[in-house]
């Protein structure tokens, strides 16, 4: 494959050319107008009275999907067409102005997509953590309440008309290369994690009211789960996203890829999907009607789906997979997509239809379930500001109580990982200097990695330490990130050398690892880890390391050198990163953070990232991807965190069998397994509720200080299947120990879904006989059995089976 042609590179780079004149002239004009309106002469909202309330769609007794029919009638044809891009054109006649799709909420208002301004009364919203850190605190709550305060700030700019309300958020595709530039927006590489903050997320942005009754909710905001589906590179090498067939076997695409999107949309009840750039097994994912009608079918996917910007016209332009633009539409349309990131779809549907490639009422189907999200956000309600949501306005932005959240999301998800001889906490009173070094440690605009808008009061790390040594010294060592000089390593050394303790930022930032951006190299980048090395030789005591990025890094050097005391990984953190990381260094807060993804050694960049199999392959060296499967030696391991307590477990509560309920001995059980595994077809278990169980355990804090502690349930079956996982994680818990005593912990396992695996096939399967349940090195066994039939039974079953005469 080549790179992707000149002519998408000119359009990607025009996309946010525009994005960009865009925020400079919004300044000139009112946000209000700008924002929720093409022409001066409509109103602000729809069903405005006298003129504009009187039409069907705005009778708020009327069911949602009659109100959408009734507008969708309405339209001309033209009218129709110009509502599948982003940016939905008005339709003066109807009081309708223009609507914009795409605002982003990754972290924080972002200021990516012309649906988010910041010219006008709001100049600042909370700046969350990266997603990646954030799922490093393995705490449901803490992520549902961080999205309901993110949409509370979003409903407020809406109402002064500087955000939309569809924001395309979560990012929850599977981390399943360490180089992906995009793999800080996620929540890491396990799917059951995924899974968990996808739900989380979109509850607490769509607002915990939302039934996902598509008739009987009332959204606050939309959340869309994106990229469906096996997304996870964006340019390495020849490769970029925009052409890159992903090749993926139908067991790792249920076991790996698709739970996160399953439990977005059943669970969730997420009212958007985001179709991915790339090909997966040679068809465009935005035309995969396969895969889009799965969503509606088995998940019950009630919301609209929109493509990746300018993923339909890539599909003629650049992957060539159609030979012409109305074919191109054709393809999407008929496969479920209902609007296009873009113009394409304006541009191009008209010749289109006079060509007969689509129908009318390929339009019609896309409209109802774009004007049904709509309608389940009150956008047709009249006068919002005597509405459910009206009262939020500037001051719901950058409060107190948004940065206290933002603050403990970071506490929870900084992960100690190295701490030799008890070095970490500092000693507050017994330290009189310290040293920071690092380019990163004075500047808090790398701390939001990508996806941010602008944050309310931003603190540094330099900050953040100054606040508990107002004598603390910087020096930035590097002149960048990049750090491709030796430039200023002198004036790093010495303040080095006076100061009591040194503390050195390293790590990436989005000049390694952004979207459009995958790293080449696991290692610090330029010459970071000459710097440490430098600073070591001069330093009074080994240093502190702290790191900076979202993906892994190789750090095996620091962590195997005893003059680096003690490594910490901060990840992007926000807009209060510089406060939380100081408290956990000067032993205010202890760390309980957990990594959401391996950290893997160099050697691994010889592995092709255009290898999408999870499971590993001796025959050509091939070791696998992710804690579940990778076979090789990790630099840290998937759920790796340090203390400053020490905690042990005990379980207290796990059945010893787990019997499955009789229904067929034809089918229940498969006794021929090639490896002499006996299996049972998940779909053919009678009830999975049935047997669902509660593990119940005790966790002790075995130290002195106060600890929010990450429990991580692990299982694995005890028998040997191919394909099956190494291990697997089947629940999780954050939860608060004192010092020196305990508190439990009840985990729900389902083993439908937690004990099962794929098999070759795609198809789920629950092993017979004994599992092994794990907590770090504790280890408990239950044993899966199926209620044997009696040999009248299986009689009474097989006569049931024998053809009988016809009368």
């Amino acid at each position: 494959m080549s790179n992707i042609p000149s002519m998408r590179l000119r359009r990607h780079c025009l996309r946010w050319i525009l994005l960009l004149v865009f925020i400079l002239t919004s300044s000139i004009h009112s946000p209000l107008t700008s924002l929720a309106s093409d022409d001066g002469h409509l109103p602000k909202r729809p069903c405005q009275p006298p003129s504009y309330s009187s039409f069907p769609f705005c009778n708020t007794s009327l069911p949602v999907a009659a109100r959408a029919r009734a507008l969708v009638s309405l339209l001309t044809l033209s009218e129709k067409i110009q509502q599948l891009g982003n940016t939905a054109a008005s339709v003066p006649r109807l009081g309708l102005p223009a609507f914009e799709w795409w605002s982003e909420s990754l972290h924080g208002i972002a200021v990516n997509g012309p649906g988010v301004s910041f010219a006008g009364p709001v100049r600042a919203a909370t700046e969350f953590p990266q997603v990646i850190l954030s799922a490093a605190a393995f705490n449901r709550s803490l992520w549902r309440a961080a999205a309901s305060a993110i949409a509370v700030e979003a409903r407020a700019m809406y109402n002064v008309g500087q955000a939309g309300l569809t924001y395309w958020a979560p990012n929850i595709n599977i981390f399943r290369d360490p180089r992906w530039g995009r793999g800080q927006e996620t929540p890491g590489e396990d799917p059951l994690v995924a899974a968990e903050f996808s739900v989380e997320y979109v509850k607490g942005l769509q607002g915990e009211y939302d039934s996902g009754d598509p008739d009987g909710s009332s959204m606050m905001l939309s959340a869309c789960c994106k990229h469906y589906t096996a997304y996870d590179l964006d340019r390495w090498g020849n490769y970029t996203r925009y052409i890159f067939n992903a090749e993926v076997t139908e067991q790792d695409m249920e076991d790996s890829f698709q739970p996160p999107f399953e439990s977005c949309v059943k669970d969730g009840h997420a009212s958007c999907l985001m179709c991915a750039y790339n090909q997966v097994n040679g068809v465009p994912a935005c035309a995969r009607g396969d895969l889009l009608e799965k969503a509606r079918k088995e998940w019950g996917f009630k919301g609209y789906v929109t493509s990746d910007c300018d993923a339909v016209s890539i599909i003629y332009e650049d992957q060539k997979y159609t030979t012409s633009p109305e074919d191109s539409i054709a393809d999407v349309l008929k496969a479920g997509m209902d609007i296009n990131c873009g113009t394409y779809l304006a541009q191009h549907t008209e010749s289109a239809v006079r060509s007969g490639k689509v129908k009318e009422e390929d339009i019609d189907r896309a409209l109802l379930n774009l004007f049904s999200v709509q309608l389940r956000l009150g956008v047709f309600d009249g006068d919002l500001a005597k509405k459910q949501f009206g009262h939020l306005g500037p001051s719901n932005l950058c409060t107190r109580e948004h940065r206290v959240l933002a603050l403990e999301s970071v506490r929870q998800g900084i992960v100690l990982l190295k701490n030799e001889k008890g070095s970490l906490p500092l000693k507050k009173h017994q330290v009189n200097s310290v040293a920071l070094i690092g380019p990163a440690g004075s500047d808090a605009s790398v701390y939001g990695g990508d996806y941010t808008g602008f944050p309310c009061n931003p603190t540094s790390i330099l900050e953040g330490i100054q606040y508990y040594v107002p004598g603390t010294t910087f020096a930035a060592g590097c002149i960048d990130m990049p750090c491709q000089t030796m430039d200023g390593f002198q004036e790093a050394a010495n303040i080095a050398k006076k100061a009591d303790i040194v503390v050195v930022v390293a790590g990436v930032n989005l000049t390694e690892e952004t979207e459009d951006l995958d790293r080449v190299s696991l290692f610090l980048p330029g010459k970071q880890m000459e710097l440490i090395r430098a600073i070591t030789s001069v330093s009074k005591k080994p240093l502190i390391l702290v790191l900076i990025g979202g993906g892994p890094i190789d750090v095996s050097f620091a962590k195997e050198d005893p003059l680096v005391s003690s490594i910490l990984w901060i990840g992007y953190p926000g807009e209060v990163g510089g406060q939380a990381l100081a408290e956990i260094i000067f032993g205010d807060v202890n760390p309980g953070g957990r990594l959401p993804v391996m950290w893997y050694p160099e050697s691994f960049t010889s592995i092709p990232m255009t290898d999408m199999n999870m499971r590993p392959d001796p025959s050509r060296d091939y070791p696998g991807r992710t804690y579940r499967f990778y076979t090789g030696k990790a630099v840290y391991e998937f759920g790796y965190g340090l203390s400053y307590s020490k905690y042990s477990y005990k379980f207290l509560t796990v059945p010893e069998k787990i019997r499955l309920s009789k229904s067929s001995p034809k089918n229940q059980i498969n006794r021929k397994a090639k490896d002499g595994v006996d299996f049972v077809h998940v779909e053919d278990i009678s009830s999975c509720n049935a047997i669902r169980f509660h593990v119940q355990v005790s966790v002790v804090n075995n130290g002195d200080m106060d600890g929010s502690h990450t429990v991580l349930l692990f299982s694995r079956p005890q028998t040997s299947i191919k394909g099956a996982p190494i291990k697997q994680l089947i629940g999780f818990e954050r939860v608060h120990v004192k010092a020196s005593e305990a508190a439990e912990v009840t985990i729900l396992i389902d083993p439908c879904k937690h004990l099962s695996i794929a098999n070759e096939h795609g198809w789920r399967v629950l092993p017979l006989g004994a599992h092994v349940l794990l907590l770090d090195d504790l280890e408990q066994e239950l044993v899966v059995e199926v209620e044997e039939f009696s040999k009248e039974e299986e009689m009474m079953e097989e006569k049931s089976e024998e053809p009988h005469d016809e009368l």
